[in-house]
């Protein structure tokens, strides 16, 4: 088998590798890590989005593997460490999506202030009540932004067309970053100069052991009364338990979540009852514009990994540095 692909998409790049190579499709082998261990043994490459775990097991059971594509950003399903010390490829395009995510993101924060979804919900209800849902508007307001990547920058830069200003949490990002000078945005030395500063936070940083539940009880009492929180990064980096009591007290004034730290939820939070709320499924890259750039990119590398090519969109090494009785 040359290609594995273990969730669920299509497009015409997908069937012009299908049209090269021998592909194999199961959309539901993510939700089977004993079949995914069993038929990643015999791929040269897998492609994946975020569902499939490729843990140190799995990578260590597939020697004639030299390439993973990953169809999206975020790396927290793939053991990094193993992948790069075994010498496979690691394929994402950081550049595809950040638009899609940086328009919900903005989508997210109109919808918060001015109660959309609550306001949509009562009117479809038969009600008239115009005086529940008197909102604020964006203009003005500072916008805290946890995570200055490609997605962050792009984030404040839409958010400055709205009259607003940014002030940055980014450990990587140095004072004298173009980036800063292009969105017009404030570095601030701590998460907590920020989250006391905003009217509304964001957080665009990827999950590690670093950021696990980062933003919990002590981290929500610092923020602004009446603030309002949005998450398209990573559902770990949060403790839903005290965002709901956070919400609930009063203290922030409402929160969008398009991710959640189990994905589906197995279990209600209280997030669900809250008319402050609003939830989506995972839904940031999911446009059709991203889901053709990711989808064109990522295809394109493995065909030209698999021809012995070096990749464009390379996160660890540009060609595989494994030698199997494939390659």
């Amino acid at each position: 088998m040359d290609i594995l692909i273990s969730e669920e998409f299509d497009s015409p790049a997908i069937q012009k590798l299908e049209a090269k190579y021998k592909v194999v499709r199961d959309g539901g082998l993510w939700k089977n890590p004993a079949k995914l261990k069993e038929m990643i043994a015999g791929a040269r490459a897998v492609i994946v989005r975020n569902q499939t775990q490729l843990t140190s097991e799995v990578l260590s059971g597939a020697p004639k593997l030299i390439g993973i594509g990953r169809m999206g950003v975020g790396l927290d399903n793939i053991d990094m460490p193993t992948a790069t010390k075994l010498g496979i490829v690691v394929i994402s395009p950081l550049d595809a999506n950040s638009t899609s995510v940086a328009e919900l993101c903005l989508a997210f924060m109109l919808g918060l202030a001015r109660k959309i979804p609550a306001a949509d919900r009562s009117t479809r209800g038969g009600a008239w009540d115009r005086k529940s849902f008197v909102g604020v508007e964006l203009d003005g307001k500072t916008l805290g932004i946890c995570g200055f990547g490609r997605i962050g920058r792009k984030v404040s830069l839409l958010a400055r067309a709205f009259g607003m200003k940014s002030v940055v949490y980014d450990p990587y990002v140095k004072a004298d970053s173009p980036a800063l000078l292009e969105t017009g945005a404030k570095l601030m030395g701590t998460v907590e100069e920020v989250l006391s500063a905003a009217d509304f936070v964001t957080t665009h940083l990827p999950q590690t052991t670093q950021t696990k539940r980062m933003f919990n009880e002590r981290t929500f009492s610092l923020m602004k009364r009446g603030a309002f929180f949005i998450n398209t990064a990573r559902g770990g980096v949060v403790d839903e338990c005290a965002l709901v009591a956070a919400l609930k007290s009063g203290h922030l004034g409402g929160a969008a979540l398009d991710v959640r730290e189990v994905e589906p939820p197995t279990e209600k939070t209280g997030l669900e009852q809250l008319d402050n709320v609003i939830l989506a499924p995972h839904i940031g890259a999911f446009t059709a514009e991203s889901q053709a750039r990711t989808v064109a990119a990522v295809s394109a590398d493995v065909d030209r990994l698999l021809s012995g090519e070096a990749v464009v969109n390379f996160v660890n090494m540009s060609k595989p540095a494994r030698v199997t009785a494939e390659t």
